[in-house]
């Protein structure tokens, strides 16, 4: 959910009246969480450093061969998943999920071999959106012939906007995916908790510090010695240095994006995300 949550219940009374009444311990927790994140925007941004070619990095460190064959799935999927969200009438790209984007094309690079190389049994996702990274996890496990994604996510309370949840699933993979409603603050140590070991973290959720460390804090104590976190937009806060400064045995990279159009929101125009191998292959 964007912006302070009394905008919300100013636009959606009924719908607002209707979750506190359902889930109060949740409203609360966005409210809490949406105050710390405009805390946080008052701090300079940290300035990360993108590697060059990190694809082929990546590759190196999980001891898989450059150039990937992995990546002729992606391109021959890439083009087909994106008209069926256009037929949806959906226009992936930034911005397009109400301040969320979708549709990176270098953050679902990283997850599709990710996924394909380390052959992951379990995933777990923060932020949901249209579910585009979504659709590429399963569509790769579904390559893989087995593996689970949990997907946590609070949706909007605007009824359109919610609607659109996980669009770009729809009905396939019905038996690949659980979709977790709710934030991550309160769904993520019980799901973590149930699942047991993970082999592939994604957060994609609120940005924020607080909400990063929170997320990457618990999926690293799950996470499969041989595993992996994505981070996107690290750009947007100090999560991603501070994770990677406190904890040791891994091997993490800084990434340039590569959206479906600029994002003017973002120094570059394209944005970062973040790499983490739990240790040297």
């Amino acid at each position: 959910m964007l912006g302070l949550p009394l905008r919300d219940w100013l636009k959606h009374p009924a719908t607002a009246l209707s979750e506190i009444a359902a889930d109060p311990a949740e409203v609360w927790t966005t409210i809490r969480e949406t105050y710390v994140a405009d805390r946080e925007r008052s701090r300079p941004r940290c300035r990360y450093m993108p590697v060059h070619r990190w694809d082929e990095w990546l590759h190196i460190a999980l001891n898989e061969p450059w150039p990937c064959a992995a990546n002729s799935e992606l391109i021959d999927l890439w083009p087909r998943i994106m008209g069926e969200l256009e037929v949806k009438g959906i226009r992936p790209g930034p911005m397009s999920f109400q301040g969320w984007n979708d549709g990176d094309a270098g953050l679902i690079r990283a997850i599709w071999c990710l996924t394909r190389h380390l052959r992951p049994r379990t995933v777990v996702e923060t932020g949901v959106g249209h579910g585009v990274t979504s659709r590429f996890v399963l569509e790769a496990l579904e390559r893989n012939g087995g593996g689970h994604l949990w997907s946590i996510d609070l949706p909007p309370w605007d009824r359109d906007w919610r609607a659109q949840i996980g669009a770009a699933v729809g009905d396939l993979h019905a038996e690949r995916w659980s979709y977790v409603k709710g934030s991550s603050r309160r769904r993520l140590p019980d799901l973590l908790a149930r699942v047991g070991q993970i082999d592939l973290f994604i957060h994609d959720s609120l940005h924020s510090e607080h909400n990063v460390r929170f997320e990457l804090d618990r999926a690293w104590v799950s996470l499969n010695p041989l595993g992996a976190i994505v981070v996107d937009d690290v750009d947007a806060n100090w999560g991603f240095h501070s994770f990677t400064q406190a904890f040791s045995g891994h091997r993490a990279i800084v990434c340039e994006a590569e959206p479906i159009r600029p994002d003017p929101r973002r120094f570059n125009q394209k944005g970062l995300f973040g790499i983490i191998l739990k240790q040297s292959y």
